[in-house]
């Protein structure tokens, strides 16, 4: 049976959630207008804390954080049993850190169509100061959004190389061909699915 979360066999869940901006990762406390954010619905269920690596690698004014210090924010993140989202591997840092060590991952792949939307209304209420930045002191410019530089424009360009790289990701390690990686397209219901088959997993554990 295709069970909804692997874990280690001892109780133990370290879930990597990747997937494009805006396709559903962010937490409860940075969007309210997402309830149902698959990151933090994880979490929540497992009651293990939720940690974004854009809070993780961005400082103030978007500063960069250098490769060994990021590696060493990921690895004590990792430490413990956790969700963590994001996906930081186009950076030249062991992109590979999260998802090595694992228990879980789940790719989002829902329709562009579907989650645009959600980064046009999430970036608004930024730029109103209505939620706060990705990450504290890294705040939105009506230039940059509506720019070539703008989270908008960053997950229009992304949708196709997100699907390629995840795509070859999830056909060397799914969780048919036993590896840890599954595959959640929202549109198609198996989202919807998959969390009926989590709750019920965790009742009967």
């Amino acid at each position: 049976m295709n069970i909804p979360l692997l874990g280690d066999g001892q109780g133990n869940y370290k879930v990597h959630v990747v997937g494009n901006s805006g396709t559903g990762k962010v937490s409860l406390e940075k969007i309210n207008a997402l309830k149902s954010t698959v990151s933090a619905y994880i979490a929540i269920k497992l009651n293990v804390p939720h940690i974004s690596l854009d809070a993780l690698f961005w400082g103030p004014g978007w500063t960069r954080p250098s490769n060994d210090e990021f590696e060493e924010r990921v690895s004590a993140a990792m430490s413990r049993n956790r969700v963590i989202d994001g996906d930081y591997s186009s950076t030249n840092y062991r992109g590979t850190l999260i998802s090595d060590h694992a228990t879980d991952v789940i790719w989002l792949d829902p329709p562009l169509w579907l989650y645009l939307p959600r980064v046009f209304w999430r970036t608004l209420l930024r730029l109103l100061n209505i939620i706060p930045p990705c990450a504290e002191g890294c705040d939105d410019t009506w230039g940059e959004v509506l720019s070539t530089k703008g989270i908008v424009w960053y997950c229009i360009s992304r949708h196709g190389f997100c699907k390629r790289k995840f795509g070859e990701m999830l056909a060397r390690t799914s969780v048919e061909k036993g590896g840890n990686m599954r595959r959640l397209n929202e549109w198609d219901g198996d989202l919807t699915t998959w969390k009926a088959g989590l709750e019920e997993m965790l009742r009967t554990r």
